[in-house]
């Protein structure tokens, strides 16, 4: 059993208007019976399940948070399956959809990782990817919760495309980049606390939506990859 660490799914699971914005991008790609890597508590999956949707797959390696996710599932009305583990527990089946929210950075082998699902995606199939972005944001709470490393798009194209096809590639929360940016450059907090999770969620997540567009999504504190298996 793997016990998780860090304190980011307490702080991060009330972030609602964050998690609609992240999940609305990546809809279209999110279908049939699809596997959620680093599930935690399942706080994301009523966020991120669609109607194409046919089944749900949780892996979590944290026995505890692995017991909470089918309660914090309980309105989801597909086939659903809690796995306590890792991509290594799954020994048959294949995936229309794999995702990963906010786990390839707390991989230490990542590249071997993206390896392994490319053997349980079928044909078609999509892997969705959502990553810290910058490692010159790198701070102390990325260290404290975890984090090898954070993203860019260069990085994250060496990693999956040897395996992968990039479908899309694209920065979310442009609006938290700057807040980011001045935490690792003038604040230098370690560890953030709730109030400034419901500031950001309900104030900045709002403003990004639309600076997003108007920087046309070239940077931002997240980064968002959608790759395809080719048939």
């Amino acid at each position: 059993m793997v016990e998780y660490l860090g304190k980011e799914l307490e702080l991060f699971q009330h972030a609602t208007n964050w998690k609609a914005y992240f999940a609305s991008t990546i809809h279209p790609y999110v279908r049939g019976n699809v596997l959620e890597v680093g599930a935690g508590l399942g706080a994301n999956t009523r966020f991120l399940v669609t109607r194409a949707t046919s089944s749900w797959t949780f892996i979590e390696p944290d026995k505890k948070l692995a017991d909470k996710i089918d309660g914090y599932t309980t309105e989801l009305t597909i086939s659903k399956r809690i796995i306590t583990g890792t991509i290594d527990a799954i020994k048959c089946g294949k995936f229309d959809t794999v995702i990963y929210i906010d786990v390839l950075e707390h991989i230490d082998r990542s590249a071997e990782e993206i390896r392994k699902i490319h053997n349980l995606l079928v044909g078609g199939g999509h892997l969705i990817l959502l990553v810290p972005a910058f490692q010159f944001l790198y701070n102390e709470f990325d260290s404290q919760i975890g984090h090898f490393r954070r993203y860019n798009k260069l990085l994250l194209r060496n990693e999956v495309n040897s395996v992968l096809s990039e479908k899309r590639l694209f920065y979310l929360d442009s609006v938290g980049f700057f807040a980011s940016l001045a935490n690792k450059m003038l604040i230098r907090q370690a560890m953030i606390n709730s109030f400034q999770i419901k500031f950001w969620d309900n104030y900045l997540i709002r403003l990004s939506k639309f600076t997003d567009i108007i920087f046309f999504h070239q940077f931002g504190k997240s980064l968002v990859g959608v790759f395809e298996k080719q048939e």
